[in-house]
């Protein structure tokens, strides 16, 4: 096969039957062979185009094909392709330094990994080495990761196969925080964010709690906003009762939300930063665990209990770089600020017209459309369960569709993630949500 010319249709059926498809039954995955992708486009192998409408998995924020990161993965090969991490390299320096210019006051110490996974799971050994303590709380609408630790951590249905995996890895949920609809059958403002108090109720009766983990903007699981107090109240908790906070800025950071990273929209200042995807805007597999000072200060006299083989992997520090430098120079950030307006008010006019649209919520260009049954009880059209059990998904026929007009879209259980590259024109926005104005009746047909 290696020696014969593939067709499209063979390297979609070599895929399905050597390959697992992930978070999926296995049966329905046709892949669709993808060719090639520039700007905020991606090719199939017919030569057919598709707006990247979410960004691939939220983490294409440059857009594909950024002439300037392309030639620095080369730049880097050539110059030094791989040394442990024992040692200090050129990138590793650069990207430091650069890190230090945009990452949040007070972080400032690095721990360089291959995803937003095993950062996650370098945060809670630091977390535990730190304070002596052994519980992480987490929050139900989450999702940090897929190895051990991380996948212990999430609470969408993404952990269920590896149940007891919360109960062994020490990990302990609370409510999260979403004014749309409550878990906990409150009403924002007149709740006075009930939410952060169950947390603190939690850290009293778990005794033995070293951490709290959040996405600050809760991701595929919704484009979570919390009000204004949440995060400074939850910052004074966590201070009175000696429990760190990590941010997991995964998926909300690199000027997704119209902020280098989406806690500077509360001026929050963590204990510990998991970020990757938009740090090479996916080019490269990086992730990064980064601390304050006085959490690094524990480990000069300390054995600091943490390391593997491609951490600070000279191939994914440099393209870091030059994303970063592209992102300033091509003011990212501010033009997702920019754009903001007019992607919320495009987002409302459809929620007008369209009586299955929930809600509509988000920040810079990071948006969720939630699909409901009914706007009055605010029931999905599907649950949780249906994911895990392969059942059809309403936003999967609704994408489907989209996805045969030219417009590939982010779907996950009852709503979409409305994330384009930052680099996006008002043009394309407009063709993407048209695409979803279009076949939205399939879930209006289904309202109560």
């Amino acid at each position: 096969m290696s020696d014969t010319l593939i067709t499209p249709e063979q390297i979609s059926s070599l895929t399905r039957d050597t390959n697992y498809g992930t978070w999926r039954v296995q049966k329905t995955w046709k892949p669709l062979y993808i060719a090639d992708a520039e700007g905020c486009w991606i090719i199939d192998g017919a030569g057919k185009k598709y707006l990247d409408f979410s960004s691939q998995l939220m983490c294409s924020n440059l857009g594909h094909k950024n002439p300037r990161v392309v030639e620095s993965i080369a730049e880097q090969a050539r110059q030094l392709a791989f040394v442990g991490p024992v040692y200090a390299t050129e990138a590793r320096a650069r990207l430091s330094e650069k890190l230090l210019e945009v990452l949040p006051e007070g972080i400032e110490k690095f721990f360089f990994t291959t995803s937003g996974t095993d950062a996650n799971e370098a945060a809670f050994k630091i977390a535990r080495m730190v304070t002596g303590k052994n519980k992480i709380i987490s929050r139900y609408r989450s999702y940090h990761g897929s190895t051990a630790g991380s996948v212990a951590a999430t609470g969408d249905p993404r952990r269920w196969a590896m149940e007891p995996a919360g109960k062994l890895h020490n990990v302990v949920f609370a409510p999260e925080v979403n004014c749309y609809d409550c878990p906990i059958k409150h009403t924002y403002p007149g709740c006075g964010v009930a939410c952060v108090d169950y947390v603190e109720h939690m850290i009293k009766n778990e005794s033995d709690v070293a951490a709290i983990i959040f996405e600050p903007i809760v991701g595929t699981n919704g484009v979570l906003i919390p009000p204004p107090e949440y995060f400074p109240r939850l910052r004074e908790i966590c201070d009175r009762h000696g429990v760190l906070m990590i941010a997991d800025e995964v998926m909300a950071g690199w000027g997704r939300a119209g902020k280098w990273f989406s806690i500077n929209h509360w001026n929050l200042k963590p204990d510990i930063l998991v970020t990757a995807k938009g740090i090479t805007s996916a080019y490269v597999p990086l992730g990064l665990c980064a601390t304050t000072k006085k959490i690094a200060d524990h480990f000069e006299d300390r054995y600091f209990s943490h390391g593997h083989t491609y951490e600070a992997h000279p191939i994914t520090l440099g393209p870091a770089v030059a994303t970063i430098e592209e992102m300033q120079r091509l003011n990212l950030v501010e033009r997702a600020a920019e754009l903001e307006p007019y992607v919320r008010q495009k987002l409302e006019a459809l929620k007008e017209k369209h009586p299955s649209i929930g809600d509509v919520r988000g920040l810079g260009l990071f948006f969720a459309v939630e699909l409901v049954t009914n706007r009055k009880t605010k029931q999905p059209f599907n649950t949780m369960r249906d994911k895990v059990e392969g059942k059809p998904m309403v936003v999967e026929q609704i994408s489907g569709k989209m996805m045969a007009d030219g417009v590939a879209q982010q779907a996950w259980i009852s709503h979409f993630v409305i994330a384009p590259p930052l680099i996006v024109t008002k043009e394309e926005i407009d063709f993407g949500i048209d695409a979803l104005d279009r076949h939205l009746g399939i879930a209006d047909a289904l309202v109560e």
